[in-house]
């Protein structure tokens, strides 16, 4: 973890800032859902070496959120903290410690750079194709079915970053939150949607392959479970809870002025 007492680094372009959650917003679903592919395609060998869906699933959702928390550590994090997801600027947004204008530039950076990386997904060719670029759609139980999933699952991301940042002694921890977290939730909720709980993840594929089946599925569930998540945090236990900064990781390395909203907190001591 960067020393606290280091000198902050020199101001970047905002830009840069964007060309970041781009970036990473691309390695997250070109390699995440790649994982998918190889996980569930048609003819994969892995199908056969780990027959139960089930499983599948458990672990497509721990290589996820592995890939998840790499970025976050990775320099690209360093950068812009690794939001990756609407969900999370928007959070950060809310919580006060992301600029709104800030934020929007977050979020269609997301969207490119999640189009983008669904445009690899290509190159699987076949087994891409079987497996509709790892697409999330509503399950037999249908998309309310579906909206009720990505609003549970999304609470749950939300809640639990939040918690984890607002830690003392939880929050270096933060980036190794996200592969267990997943593993729970697609193995849990994916027969419902697919576990998206990143409307940006889900645009991707959506988009590049032209599959629009229940598309509002992805904005309305996670946006509810962004709702719910923040309300939850309000509640006494949990209101004193209070992120530096909006980043998953690196808090220390704050590259422009812009990433804070209206209350800088940098001296507040966490709780512990």
């Amino acid at each position: 973890m960067t020393n606290p007492s280091a000198p902050p680094a020199p101001p970047n372009p905002v830009w840069r800032l964007y060309l970041s959650e781009c970036v990473g917003t691309l390695l997250l679903v070109a390699v995440g859902c790649s994982f998918v592919v190889v996980d569930f395609a048609k003819g994969s060998p892995l199908i056969h070496a780990l027959p139960s869906a089930a499983a599948r699933r458990a672990l497509t959702g721990f290589l996820f959120g592995a890939t998840g928390g790499s970025i976050a550590l990775s320099p690209v994090g360093r950068v812009s903290g690794a939001h990756i997801n609407p969900v999370v600027s928007l959070a950060f947004w809310r919580r006060g410690t992301l600029a709104p204008g800030v934020a929007v530039g977050y979020v269609a950076a997301q969207l490119v750079g999640a189009i983008l990386g669904a445009a690899t997904l290509l190159l699987w060719g076949p087994w891409a194709a079987s497996v509709h670029l790892a697409a999330t759609m509503p399950g037999p139980a249908g998309p309310w079915a579906a909206v009720l999933g990505e609003v549970g699952a999304t609470t749950c991301l939300v809640v639990g970053l939040f918690v984890f940042l607002g830690h003392r002694r939880l929050r270096r921890f933060t980036p190794g939150l996200f592969a267990p977290l997943y593993a729970f939730l697609v193995w849990i909720e994916a027969p419902l949607s697919g576990t998206s709980t990143n409307p940006a993840r889900s645009l991707g594929p959506a988009l590049v392959g032209h599959l629009w089946t229940a598309w509002w599925v992805d904005w309305v569930g996670p946006l509810a479970g962004l709702a719910l998540g923040l309300a939850i945090l309000q509640l006494p236990r949990l209101s004193r809870l209070e992120e530096d900064v909006a980043k998953v990781y690196h808090f220390h390395w704050d590259p422009h002025d812009l990433l804070h909203g209206n209350r800088r907190r940098p001296s507040r001591s966490l709780p512990g």
